[in-house]
Parts: structure tokens; sequence; C-alpha cells
């Protein structure tokens, strides 16, 4: 579902894997329609410069092409949040999280990157420049997921110790991490509870995973 952002190379990679997996592939451009609704907001958002509003239609866009091919032939969405993603709030409400089943919401962007490689272990199944580029959700020009984030390998173990070992920030920070990007990811994280409430149910493969494992409050009344 390509829009103006969206790399050649991306593209390419979605062909090679639906054939090395032995599915249907199908392109459906969104491009169009992203035009159409910006056009739409032209004059409310008129002297406004664009942020994730216009970054947050194409996912959302995304999500009800994806619906309309469920309905018509009777199959399930499923979402692509990782772990990670759905933590610190890096998805889209009625965007990617869009689904039926959330597969690897339980599974940590680094964990996707080694299940990848175990998947490739005999031959090349996932194309090998899907795992060497920088992640990026391409919603905007030259967008790379650490303009946003910390690298995973700083974010994710931070996750691990607050969201499966119920660590505190202290206890995380006297662990070695620096003291503002742990306060930074923990406040991500209670920040984007009502996010996690509305995802897909999830597969849990961990001692603790979002929804049942780890029940919260949506609305909290302290920010350390």
């Amino acid at each position: 579902m390509p829009t103006r952002y969206s790399s050649e190379g991306s593209i390419l990679d979605s062909q090679h894997l639906a054939g090395a997996l032995g599915i249907d592939f199908a392109s459906i451009p969104i491009d169009r329609a992203f035009e159409v609704f910006e056009a739409q907001f032209a004059q409310i958002f008129q002297g406004l410069p664009g942020n994730e509003t216009e970054e947050n239609m194409q996912p959302r866009l995304r999500g009800m092409t994806l619906m309309a091919l469920a309905n018509k032939f009777g199959r399930l969405v499923l979402s692509t949040g990782n772990k990670s993603e759905m933590a610190v709030g890096y998805c889209t409400l009625y965007g990617d999280m869009c689904g039926a089943l959330s597969v690897i919401s339980d599974v940590a962007k680094t964990d996707v990157y080694r299940l990848a490689r175990w998947i490739n272990r005999d031959a090349e199944i996932i194309p090998e420049a899907t795992l060497e580029k920088p992640p990026s959700a391409e919603l905007r020009p030259d967008q790379r997921d650490q303009d946003t984030l910390p690298p995973y390998d700083v974010l994710d173990p931070i996750l691990k110790l607050h969201v499966e070992e119920m660590r505190s920030s202290e206890e995380i920070i006297a662990a070695g991490f620096e003291e503002k990007t742990v306060h930074w990811i923990l406040n991500r994280v209670r920040l984007n509870e009502h996010k996690r409430v509305q995802a897909a149910p999830g597969l849990k493969v961990t001692m603790r995973a979002f929804g049942m494992g780890r029940r919260m409050p949506v609305a909290q009344a302290f920010k350390p």
C-alpha cells in the first residue's frame, strides 16, 4: 500500500517476501486517497505545519484498506506492532494497530530481528535488505525510527526490566542506564496505556505481556 514516501526497496522486498512464502501479492497504492484526505483538511489546517497528523493519516488509510479486503474475502487482519512499539506508543490507533490478532505484540524489536535471521538460517526467505536497512515507518521523507526513539538496543533492555521484571526507574538507573533516557521511556509507557487497551489480542511469549499479563489503569494521576 505505497505512498509517495514508500521506498522502492520496501516495495521490492515485499514482493520478494510474498514470493518466498508462496502467498498472494497485491499492490494497492493509497497516495490518491491520501491526497484527497489532505485536501479535505486544507482549509481548516491552513497555515499549520505538517506533523504526525499527516503521518497518521497514512496507516489509517492502510488499516481501512486491509479491513475492506478482510470483509470482502472473509479474512482476518494481523496487526504488525511489536512489543517495543506498543510499549512507547510508536503505533497508530486505527492504523497499524488495526487487526484481529497481534502476532508479535509480545516480541521486542531486537528479538524480531533475531527471529528473522533464524528464519533465514538455511535460505533467504526474508530479504536481507529488509534486515540491513534502518527501521522506518516511511511516513515522511528520510524518516527513521531513531529520529523519535532511543536505539532499540537501549530501549529494549530498559523495557524488559520495567515491563517484564517490574523494576522501578531507580532500579533501572542503578543498573547502569542513563537517567534521562529511562524517565523518557517509562513516561512513554505510562502515557500510552490507552492505546494498548484498544489493541488486538496478542500472543503471549514472555513472562509478562501487555493485556491480561499486565493490567494498568489508563488514567494515572502522577508523573515522575
